[in-house]
C-alpha cells in the first residue's frame, strides 16, 4: 500500500485490523454491504484516494471496487473523520453537501460510526 497523506488512511488501517477481530466479524455479518469511499485531502473530488470497506468479506482495500459497491461516498478527509468518530451526523453532512452518496440509501444508512473501531490516538 503506498503511503497516504490522508488521516483517514490511518483510521482505515485500524478498521482493517478491527475487522479481523471477533467484534469486527460481528459488524461485517450484521452490515454485509460493500462501501467505496472517495476521500479528498481538502476539496471534494480533487486528488481523491479511493478505499473499499467490504463488509461482506470483512476487508479494507485501496482502489476502486470491482463491480458496483452497495454505496459509494464522497467526502473530504476531515469530514470523513468527523462522521466516523460521531462528531458529524451523516444526514446533516449530506444535507449540507459535505457528503455525496451514490447507490443504495438503505446500505448507506448502515454506514454509521458504530462500524468503526473507537479511535485510538490518530
Amino acid at each position: 500500500m503506498e503511503e497516504s497523506k490522508l488521516k483517514a488512511a490511518r483510521l482505515l488501517e485500524q478498521m482493517s485490523a478491527h475487522l479481523a477481530t471477533d467484534a469486527g466479524k460481528e459488524i461485517a455479518k450484521k452490515v454485509g454491504f460493500v462501501y467505496q469511499l472517495n476521500i479528498s485531502p481538502k476539496k471534494m473530488g480533487v486528488d481523491e484516494e479511493i478505499f473499499v470497506v467490504d463488509l461482506k468479506k470483512g476487508a479494507v482495500s485501496t482502489g476502486k471496487y470491482e463491480g458496483n459497491p452497495d454505496a459509494a461516498f464522497t467526502f473530504t478527509d476531515d469530514d470523513f473523520l468527523a462522521i466516523a468518530s460521531g462528531k458529524l451526523n451523516p444526514q446533516m453532512a449530506f444535507i449540507r453537501g459535505k457528503l455525496k452518496i451514490k447507490g443504495s440509501i438503505s446500505a448507506a444508512q448502515k454506514f454509521t460510526p458504530d462500524i468503526f473501531p473507537k479511535p485510538s490516538k490518530l
